[in-house]
């Protein structure tokens, strides 16, 4: 009788915090005296022989470019017209990595502490203080007109005051302008024509057509910073990075001259990737945690510090590009999809190989440094290959 009644208070006790909200406790974020838990991938069945192949693989197909990221900036720009470095920038270390399995490391390559340049993967950092600003009431709805929310002239006009959050999320706004002396024609300029071409140009209807362009992607960053009335990093510090237990080594840079005053104080409005200096210099571990984050629709133990509604709506393709969201790539089929892998994965992508993979099929979150940029697919089935 005793037994019974044991066992009794101990369905009691599971059914007061159900089995998956347990197994979340241990499974993000997995730590054991403060250090991040590591299983052999034989505790998941994976095969050891096939993931040290995909390793090796990353390793030897290191991105071709300049480890000094000048250098490497100039060079894969050089189309562009009056293009010149406007923030810092930083010396690449080699390939590193990351592949962890229901939150544990399974695999890891290269220095994974090491703070370099993240280039794009900052955008999907920045969709998410978007994310964070609708969770807030900040902005009341995506599709809400950015001029109703920012009046000192950047949505100003027929064009410009057309313009959404979720256009600007999607990269299909079409915002005609110049911040920080960047001119958005001259940004990622088409093959064809020349300077009188781009310049003047016929605008496309925001919504319409994609195109991945920084100027305008600053001037989402540049928008966010004046709902929230204080500078990005702040918040990310705040409302994520400090919450999941990443370093203190990330870093968050603007340009030299993006200064905005608020409230009658002057604060740095940062970029939305490396394209000219800048954007988010980061870790691999730290870029784990962000990317767990997500993997576990926004939840980090008992805090849920992203909504999930936040999360699914990031992740739809847009109208005019099935492989984009807001901010994060999805691998649906289309220019961008990789053959072979689920079109569930979606990933945050930046110049030089860098990526954050959220695989939620396989409970697989994946981060990669400098691996030459084409090689991602091939990677991602070959690491395929060693899962059960």
């Amino acid at each position: 009788m005793k037994k019974i009644k044991g066992l009794a208070l101990l369905l009691v006790l599971y059914s007061y915090q159900p089995f998956g909200a347990l197994a979340q406790q241990t499974y993000f974020f997995p730590e054991k005296n403060g250090v991040w838990e590591e299983k052999t991938p034989r505790a998941f069945d994976i095969d050891e022989k096939k993931l040290k192949e995909a390793i090796n693989f990353a390793q030897e197909n290191e991105y071709s470019g300049s480890k000094d990221l000048r250098i490497a900036i100039v060079k894969g720009f050089e189309r562009e017209p009056f293009h010149e470095i406007l923030g810092p920038t930083k010396k690449r270390g080699g390939p590193a990595g990351l592949v962890l399995k229901q939150g544990y490391i399974v695999a890891k390559w290269g220095d994974t502490k090491r703070v370099d340049m993240t280039f794009s993967v900052t955008k999907s950092f920045l969709s998410t203080m978007a994310g964070l600003a609708v969770d807030q009431k900040l902005i009341a709805n995506t599709n809400d007109k950015v001029a109703n929310y920012l009046w000192d002239g950047t949505f100003d006009g027929e064009h410009n005051g057309k313009i959404t959050w979720a256009h600007l999320l999607q990269q299909n706004s079409d915002w005609s302008g110049e911040l920080w002396g960047g001119k958005d024609w001259a940004d990622r300029p088409p093959r064809e024509g020349g300077l009188d071409d781009w310049k003047n140009r016929e605008l496309r209807e925001p919504g319409s057509v994609m195109e991945y362009n920084d100027v305008r992607v600053n001037v989402l960053a540049y928008a966010l910073t004046h709902v929230w009335r204080k500078p990005l990093p702040m918040v990310l510090k705040e409302e994520v990075m400090d919450k999941i237990g990443a370093s203190t080594t990330w870093r968050w840079h603007g340009y030299e001259n993006a200064w905005t005053e608020i409230d009658g104080i002057q604060m740095k409005s940062v970029t939305g990737g490396g394209h000219s200096g800048a954007g988010l210099f980061i870790s691999t571990e730290d870029m784990a945690r962000f990317g767990l984050l997500f993997l576990n629709d926004g939840k980090w133990g008992p805090q849920q510090l992203i909504s999930t509604e936040w999360i699914q709506e990031a992740i739809e393709p847009s109208v005019p590009n099935v492989n984009y969201g807001y901010m994060w790539w999805l691998n649906r089929k289309g220019n961008r999809h990789w053959e072979g892998l689920s079109e569930n994965i979606y990933y945050a992508a930046g110049f030089g190989g860098n990526f954050i993979i959220i695989d939620k099929a396989n409970d697989l979150l994946v981060v990669t440094r400098w691996l030459e940029p084409k090689m991602i697919g091939e990677f991602m089935n070959r690491l395929k290959a060693a899962l059960p």
